[in-house]
């Protein structure tokens, strides 16, 4: 979503124009649309079944993964684009343009579901093979398409790597009281969603899915995530500078990634579970549970941003590097690219069946589908670019994040 375009008289318009393009300029922090790109690019490498090149994602040494990156950026943008409407145009204008997004992020995902669910299905039938159907979860669909599409457009029915949406619209739909909460009583916003996250935990609060369960993504769990990136968009960052930039702070940031990483390592080698993993350790973490936000998985991102903060600041050179702006356009264009990576995700699956499951062509899907974000990126910011120079019209840049809004 973009800001209302004004069309000023053109005697006026070399007076009025300027200060609207440059201000925002400043205030972006790129760091923002740098990992929330790389998460992008994570989040379909990890969606390819059997994909070598996966082993390049953080889920395989720490607790926590792209999604806990994705949903904390998605917070403070929220924030930051939101919190600056509320200020300036009150509860009920800035509360509904919330709602106005979280409108258009559903029909997005809509579109997306019948897109999907056909390529899918179309894939099956053509070649034969069922499993394709069973794989992406749409078997319900192919043998009672009314019902799931009803379910599906009350957001309980959602093919496999479909659940980041549903959660975002749910997240955006509960956050304008939340929003103002945090304007007002910061902490006191904070504690009421981390008493939320806990009652989630104690009485097993969740929402329905269908046919059967509950979502894969549990919003009363990860809205305390969400909240908490809002919360140090509102100044929270800023008051805890002085904790993150201690070296204690980051010493023991750093223990706690590699016991997550000695942890995560008895994954994928069982032998070393004996030797890293005593029994009552094991009672004691186990389960870590990725539909509740667990603790660890928590604090697991919590280790990886003071670090991150720490080693890459605001105005760290690089990240006007040409090697970085790849990913950088793919998190000006989250909802686009995230989109787009659901069906490359699906397509390099399908190239792996029915070309070669073989590691050349694992790298190859992988490879092509980043590229094609990056190109489907680029395209995206041309297209705005040449809206922008449009006699009248207002120069665009690039949207914030999925809240929507220019940055």
């Amino acid at each position: 979503m973009s800001v209302t375009e004004t069309t000023a008289p053109a005697a006026s318009a070399p007076v009025i124009v300027p200060p609207a393009v440059t201000a925002p300029a400043a205030e972006r922090d790129l760091r923002l649309d740098l990992f929330r790109g790389l998460a992008l690019w994570l989040i379909f490498l990890d969606h390819i079944p059997s994909n070598i090149v996966s082993w390049v994602t953080i889920r395989n040494y720490g607790f926590s993964d792209a999604t806990e990156i994705f949903i904390f950026i998605s917070g403070y943008t929220a924030a930051f684009v939101y919190g600056r409407a509320m200020k300036e145009r009150g509860f009920i204008v800035s509360g509904a343009r919330i709602l106005k997004r979280a409108w258009q992020i559903y029909v997005a995902h809509i579109f997306l579901f019948m897109i999907y669910l056909a390529e899918i299905a179309y894939v099956a039938r053509g070649f034969n093979n069922p499993l394709y159907a069973e794989e992406a979860g749409i078997l319900d669909f192919l043998q009672q398409p009314d019902v799931t599409i009803v379910e599906a457009l009350l957001l309980k029915f959602k093919p496999s790597n479909m659940d980041v949406l549903p959660l975002y619209i749910v997240l955006l739909l509960l956050f304008p009281p939340i929003l103002w909460l945090l304007q007002r009583k910061a902490t006191l916003a904070l504690l009421a969603s981390a008493a939320l996250y806990a009652a989630a935990w104690e009485f097993g609060w969740n929402l329905p899915a269908f046919p059967n369960g509950h979502w894969y993504f549990n919003p009363f769990a990860w809205q305390l995530l969400f909240v908490f990136g809002a919360w140090c968009a509102l100044g929270g960052a800023d008051r805890l500078s002085a904790l993150l930039k201690s070296k204690v702070t980051i010493a023991v940031a750093a223990l706690y990634l590699l016991f997550a990483f000695c942890i995560t390592l008895t994954w994928h080698f069982p032998r070393l579970e004996h030797l890293l993993v005593p029994k009552w350790l094991s009672d004691e973490i186990y389960p870590i549970d990725k539909t509740n936000l667990d603790v660890l998985r928590f604090a697991h991102f919590l280790a990886l941003a003071a670090v991150t903060v720490h080693f890459i600041p605001r105005d760290w050179p690089f990240l006007s590097s040409k090697y970085l702006k790849p990913a950088i356009i793919c998190g000006q264009h989250s909802l686009e690219i995230f989109c787009f990576g659901v069906f490359l995700a699906f397509a390099a699956h399908f190239a792996k069946v029915q070309i070669s499951g073989g590691v050349a062509m694992q790298i190859a899907v992988s490879l092509l589908g980043i590229l094609a974000m990056i190109g489907a990126a680029w395209l995206i910011s041309w297209y705005k670019t040449i809206e922008g120079r449009k006699p009248g019209a207002r120069p665009k840049t690039p949207d914030a994040d999925l809240a929507g809004g220019e940055a």
